[in-house]
């Protein structure tokens, strides 16, 4: 299986416009979506059938046991992040400010207080015709790092004998991007013609270098600001990344995604571009003969 990252050193370039369209050309039977804190492939994605959803179990959060609670107030005097109040003489806990250090845990003169695992999100898995890994992770929760790890092995446990794999990744540069890009084969970078959009650019591929991966990039909206795109074109030649393409800010495309379709699915000049992307794309991957 070969397996392509969509990733962005930004939110808002394009990315899960760019994984859909790729997916639709492809023919992709392998998807996953790793932008756990807010996916959306699946909107453009076509009928999917019912998930299999499973608990993702996070980090630990402090519970009350309002009963044993005494209401001296120690725990809210010891805890650091402001995650206690009082309410009707007894402790409530915030469960978006608490951390699960357990300082109020230990501090507790009644053992009133404890620490229990955190329902932080769920998993989906669509299996059909073809194979969609996804998850959503709840408001404020952590550890979005481990659940994109458990997104991208139920896409290889289930889909091993497909050819190719397409993973949307996450914006930026933080644990989910890291927890993506292990294991692929190689990273499309979608990037943005602005100031805003080549640091974020310079910044992907210093830590997509770390973990030795083939990139490429393209450029989306790319008539917003042509020399902003020249720039980028620069620099990939300058740090030897292929550089795949531009692809045009087109309005009709954006009217299909708002009702749910893919760019691929209309007829209009961002289709035509992403479709000489995946031309690119599908050479650097060594899939030529399947085309």
């Amino acid at each position: 299986m070969k397996k392509l990252l969509i990733l962005s050193g930004k939110g808002g370039t394009g990315k899960t416009t760019v994984a859909a369209a790729l997916a639709r050309f492809s023919g992709a039977r392998a998807l996953a979506d790793c932008d756990v804190d807010a996916p959306n492939l699946h909107l453009v994605s076509g009928s999917l059938p019912q998930p299999q959803v499973t608990d993702f179990m996070g980090g630990d959060k402090a519970r009350v046991d309002r009963e044993k609670c005494l209401g001296c107030g120690e725990c809210l005097e010891h805890c650091r992040f402001g995650a206690l109040s009082m309410a009707e003489g007894r402790a409530v806990i915030n469960e978006y400010a608490c951390e699960g250090c357990g300082v109020c845990a230990h501090i507790c003169p009644a053992g009133a207080v404890s620490l229990e695992a955190d329902l932080a999100g769920r998993q989906e898995l669509y299996r059909g015709e073809r194979l969609f890994s996804t998850a959503m992770l709840k408001m404020g929760r952590g550890n979005s790092g481990k659940l994109v790890t458990k997104v991208k092995l139920d896409l290889l446990k289930y889909a091993p004998d497909c050819p190719l794999a397409i993973v949307d990744g996450s914006p930026g540069i933080g644990c989910p991007v890291i927890a993506s890009v292990g294991g692929m084969d190689l990273v499309l970078v979608v990037a943005e013609p602005s100031p805003s959009g080549i640091s974020d650019l310079e910044r992907l591929v210093k830590t997509a270098d770390s973990f030795r991966v083939k990139l490429a990039v393209c450029v989306n909206r790319w008539d917003i600001s042509p020399e902003n795109t020249e720039k980028i074109r620069a620099f990939c030649l300058e740090q030897g990344i292929p550089f795949l393409g531009c692809l045009p800010y087109d309005k009709s495309a954006s009217l299909a995604i708002n009702q749910g379709l893919s760019a691929a699915d209309v007829d209009c000049p961002l289709r035509d571009a992403l479709a000489e992307l995946w031309g690119e794309l599908r050479k650097l991957l060594g899939l030529e003969a399947e085309a």
